[in-house]
């Protein structure tokens, strides 16, 4: 399955396309428009059916229209006015985890751990609340996105609605290259993925929600961007968090591993934790990111099952499979994991996490054979700030507590293998002096994704 990388836009009266909402579920803004539209006619798409639907590729583009020929209804020319909006495609299709889920099937058949096949949702479920936008729709504020961001041999999809103003998706591999986005509603997230994203020099602002959320066999690339999130409390969410990494079952995205990748820029999250990862095989990587965490800072890093309120698994087998790896990385607060999850947390090239590595079995059911391993190489250092329980420690680096102290090690049956002079205790299975990072991710650059526009 060739997967998508996905953005927003709005025409403006410019003719300059703008990055529009990535949200799947309510928002408080609507497409950015001028005062034009008014005194504009929207102009039905050549050779186009009002409430119609056109698949082909871009021939043609231009600050006025882009043509695009299709198999069985030859060329369609879509007119580039203020009442046109067009999405990259993807983004629509589902909900946020903010959003209403729907309900998993009581015998677990629908979780994506045990091989399930996703439910479909039911004839009768719950609309969207209001302010809700359309699925697929733009639904945040948006600027600095040109036309030229359109090109030739793209695959589009064009949607033509019943007063002749046209939709568009793009469905090529593309990515974007320089923007400015800002989402202001509830479970608008800067950036919602169900498919591939590579994004360079953007600055992605949610102001009311999680910054990233990634779906299932889905991936999405910062490069020197500058991101944040700012999630509200929600009593159906076991926690509050600024990215997440997950397997809903509304099945609008492919089971499998979702990849979260940062190089450079900043993140700040302005509530809860900052890393969330559940019901989902999931990687991390960071690397040289200046990263802020809220004033709570529930966690740097949950990979834990979770409470099944939103139907993500099966209660008690809904853990998460991780692999984070943080290179010349600066990181504070708690690494949580339980034994329904695996965890592999790489620190490598100079990084240092300030937090303590806990076991939580809050939503681990009966317990499972999970793990959580932590890779030190020598040029890293965990700052550790009050007792902590991993399975496997392969330390090369240092181990201090906030005082400079060395930390005591030992292992669960209460033998020390390093002493250390510090309160805090580290308690493992098994520990090493050898770290082997062969399973770590290595940084990809933007250079990899960028595409050429003609």
């Amino acid at each position: 399955m060739k997967k998508k990388r996905i953005l927003c836009g709005a025409v403006a009266a410019a003719m300059t396309v703008s990055l529009a909402a990535c949200s799947k579920g309510q928002t408080d803004a609507a497409p950015v428009t001028s005062t034009a539209a008014a005194e504009t006619e929207t102009t039905t798409a050549a050779n186009a059916a009002t409430n119609s639907t056109y698949t082909g590729t871009v021939t043609a583009v231009s600050a006025a229209s882009l043509t695009l020929s299709t198999e069985s209804d030859g060329d369609i020319t879509v007119p580039l006015t203020d009442a046109t909006t067009y999405t990259r495609g993807g983004m629509g299709g589902g909900q946020a985890p903010d959003g209403n889920p729907p309900e998993l099937p009581s015998d677990g058949s629908g979780d994506s751990r045990n091989g399930g096949t996703p439910p479909e949702l039911p004839a009768d479920a719950p609309e969207k609340p209001d302010g809700a936008a359309p699925d697929g729709q733009p639904g945040g504020e948006a600027e600095a996105l040109s036309y030229e961001s359109i090109s030739v041999g793209d695959t589009v999809t064009v949607t033509v609605g019943d007063d002749g103003s046209a939709a568009t998706e793009f469905t090529a591999d593309d990515t974007l290259d320089g923007a400015a986005y800002a989402s202001t509603g509830t479970g608008s997230p800067a950036i919602y993925s169900t498919a591939d994203i590579s994004v360079n020099n953007a600055t992605l602002t949610a102001n009311g929600s999680e910054a990233v959320c990634i779906e299932g066999l889905n991936t999405i690339r910062l490069f020197n961007c500058t991101l944040s999130g700012n999630m509200p409390a929600n009593a159906q969410n076991d926690c509050d968090w600024n990215v997440i990494l997950y397997q809903s079952m509304s099945g609008d995205s492919e089971q499998g591993n979702s990849t979260f990748e940062m190089v450079g820029g900043s993140l700040t999250a302005n509530n809860g934790g900052m890393f969330y990862t559940t019901n989902t095989e999931s990687t991390f990587l960071l690397d040289g990111v200046d990263i802020t965490p809220s004033a709570e800072n529930d966690f740097f890093l949950k990979c834990t099952g979770n409470a099944n309120a939103r139907g993500w698994g099966q209660s008690g087998a809904n853990g998460a499979d991780c692999s984070f790896t943080a290179r010349n990385q600066a990181m504070e607060g708690d690494v949580i994991w339980d034994s329904i999850s695996q965890l592999d947390f790489y620190m490598l090239d100079g990084s240092t996490l300030t937090g303590a590595v806990l076991d939580d079995e809050t939503n681990a059911g009966s317990g499972g054979d999970g793990c959580a391993n932590l890779y030190i190489s020598a040029d890293s250092t965990w700052v550790v700030t009050g007792d902590s329980v991993l399975t496997n420690l392969y330390s090369a680096g240092t181990i201090v507590d906030t005082q400079g102290r060395a930390v005591t090690i030992k292992d669960t049956n209460g033998t020390v293998l390093v002493q250390g002079t510090s309160d805090c205790t580290v308690t493992v299975s098994g520990y090493s002096a050898t770290v082997d990072d062969s399973g770590a991710s290595v940084s990809d650059s933007f250079s990899e994704y960028a595409v050429a526009k003609s």
